[in-house]
């Protein structure tokens, strides 16, 4: 597609890979709009990249109506939705609660479910859009304390077939990221210990292949890939 003066909204566009994303189709002449919950964290970052924002969350499905309808209310349109909100929670088994694994799929299953919803609506209405949920390689493989993560991830691959298959025939390009292990803020938000490393991946590259892939002339697509560091050891 086309990206100079194509419409797309990102959640989770404060930091790492959505703050990554916004900035590489911000320089690729999209009208770019961020979400985030915490309006203290998406205003700096809306200012640094100049770029709109709407403060929200995607879990609450009033918030995910009021956001997609504001977009399309401003632009006539929407181009592309990109479903990167999301955390993670580490724990054994034993040692979780219900409401941990309500937390994690209310943002990370629930929250991309009302915004694709929203955003399909209108993707089917104008016979055209992109559709990107970023998951993670964590949701092709799951591990030892990764309930909560690791299933939201699964849930969502699930999804986001369900979705490709249905919306292919509107002309609508779905397409699911699953990154490695990237340097962000995430870890440390999650308590996660994570090492810094100069060969490991930064939000840059995941940025890089989700452009690489959205520029595609329409009549194909890529409907899955991962990111890994070549060599992170």
């Amino acid at each position: 597609m086309n990206l100079n003066g194509a419409v797309a909204l990102i959640t989770g566009g404060s930091e790492g890979i959505g703050h990554a994303l916004a900035h590489g189709l911000k320089a690729e002449g999209a009208a770019v709009t961020i979400t985030a919950r915490r309006e203290d964290v998406l205003v700096p970052a809306a200012e640094e990249l100049s770029v709109d924002w709407l403060v929200g969350d995607v879990g609450v499905e009033a918030d995910a109506i009021r956001t997609v309808a504001s977009v399309v209310e401003k632009h006539g349109r929407l181009d592309i939705l990109v479903n990167n909100a999301g955390f993670g929670l580490w724990k054994p088994l034993i040692e979780m609660e219900l409401a941990d694994l309500e937390s994690v799929y209310r943002t990370n299953v629930f929250g991309a479910f009302l915004m694709g919803r929203e955003a399909a609506r209108q993707f089917i209405a104008q016979k055209s859009g992109e559709l990107i949920n970023i998951s993670s390689t964590s949701g092709l493989k799951g591990g030892r304390g990764s309930t909560a993560y690791s299933s939201s991830k699964f849930a969502l691959r699930g999804m986001t077939e369900c979705w490709r298959d249905e919306l292919r025939r509107h002309d609508v390009r779905v397409m699911l990221v699953n990154p490695s292990e990237v340097l962000t803020s995430f870890a440390a938000k999650v308590g996660w210990d994570q090492q810094a490393s100069a060969k490991k991946l930064r939000s840059q590259e995941i940025a890089d292949a989700i452009i690489g892939a959205l520029r595609i002339d329409n009549r194909g697509f890529v409907p899955e890939f991962s990111v890994f560091a070549t060599n992170p050891f």
